[in-house]
């Protein structure tokens, strides 16, 4: 079993930063592939990014890509994604989830254990 607890949200204006941090409990974190989705009222959940544990390749949707880093401490049991120029479209509840499986998935099904979400707010 794998808990996930994800912190770093809030508010900030359009062209600022931010830096959200997802804590795992357990023994093997760096065998499981992390994953940042994102989820708006009344939209479908989004893969943001992703980093696999087999080979360390990451994934970044279009539409942050320049912009967010993800990356992950296996000592530390932490996955990040820092996200710079911010823009309103970027507000949505952001979740963390791991997967057993060697490689990214864009379907979150196929992740195996999610966090319990920070909101990040892009206004003015």
């Amino acid at each position: 079993q794998v808990q996930l607890v994800e912190s770093g949200g809030g508010l900030v204006q359009p062209g600022g930063s931010l830096r959200l941090s997802c804590a795992a409990s357990g023994r093997t974190f760096s065998r499981y592939t992390m994953g940042w989705f994102r989820q708006v009222l009344g939209k479908e959940r989004e893969l943001v990014a992703a980093v696999s544990w087999s080979d360390s390749n990451t994934y970044y949707t279009d539409s942050v890509k320049g912009r967010f880093t993800i990356s992950r401490d296996n000592a530390k049991n932490t996955v990040y994604l820092q996200m710079n120029s911010l823009k309103p479209e970027d507000t949505a509840v952001y979740y963390c989830a791991a997967s057993k499986g060697g490689s990214y998935s864009y379907e979150g099904a196929d992740y195996d254990y999610w966090g319990q979400g920070t909101q990040v707010t892009v206004s003015s």
